[in-house]
């Protein structure tokens, strides 16, 4: 179960859903907490690369990023899945796996990419690479990195499995973010109406288990930011808002991303 794994093996937990062409104007909408410790040093995102350009942001210790978006309108997504034994500091940054996979172009690229790097050389990971036609999950679990299409509807990440039944967190996230339907809805609306979401801490409450919550609040971690990024399709382009703290706490601030003056 990854309720207290966090605790257990001294690694926070952050948690993404995709909503993967549920609404004909918004068919791609990601939002994720991201949970790091408070000492680890944070760059709010901006332009990482530029050509092609990458935009998310950045991790200072290893100069990866956890989530961002580029200019083929393709968002990368990092979680680090739990191991028993702990991570290998001696490995490469997954950070680092995140934003190279980023400067690849689309999900094809991305994937054929992926397909040439070894897993040995990792710590754990599940990475989501999506644009508004295809949505793929990277899988490393020690030994393989296996690759999986996702289907149309609603998924949610954490640090275990894809749709992990024993996981407390996760199966608490989809049940709010199922709430949460897309028809009709603007790109606009959309931070107000997932704020609430992300900001959820009513799990932990009952759990006993800080790590439970979406919004994670300990003496040593928590969750340090929150992303939204979505395809507005009439508008035929990226929206990317952020904030810079926990959402329960910050408002959400839109970034402009390179290509936003051409619409």
């Amino acid at each position: 179960m990854c309720t207290g794994v966090a605790a257990t093996y001294n690694l926070p937990v952050c948690t993404l859903a995709i909503y993967f062409r549920q609404s004909t104007n918004l068919p791609l909408v990601v939002a994720a907490n991201r949970d790091e410790f408070y000492v680890r040093p944070t760059a709010d995102p901006g332009l990482l690369s530029v050509h092609p350009w990458t935009f998310g942001g950045q991790d200072l210790s290893a100069g990866g990023t956890w989530f961002g978006v580029n200019e083929r309108r393709t968002i990368a997504g990092l979680l680090n899945r739990r191991s028993p034994e702990g991570p290998d500091p001696s490995r490469r940054s997954r950070g680092l796996l995140c934003l190279e996979a980023l400067q690849q172009g689309g999900p094809d690229e991305v994937i054929a990419w992926l397909r040439t790097r070894a897993a040995a050389d990792y710590n754990r990971f599940n990475l989501l690479v999506a644009d508004s036609d295809r949505a793929f999950v990277t899988v490393n679990d020690g030994t393989t990195l296996s690759i999986a299409e996702l289907p149309p509807g609603l998924h949610v990440l954490t640090n275990t499995d894809v749709g992990d039944p024993t996981c407390p967190r996760r199966a608490r996230a989809h049940q709010l973010f199922a709430c949460l339907s897309l028809d009709g809805r603007s790109a606009d609306s959309l931070p107000a109406a997932l704020r609430s979401i992300l900001s959820d801490h009513d799990h932990a409450e009952a759990a006993g288990d800080p790590t439970a919550a979406l919004c994670v609040h300990t003496p040593a971690y928590g969750t340090r930011s929150s992303s939204i990024v979505a395809f507005a399709r009439a508008q035929g382009r990226m929206r990317f808002w952020h904030a810079t703290g926990a959402p329960c706490a910050v408002d959400y601030v839109e970034a402009q991303l390179p290509d936003a003056a051409s619409g």
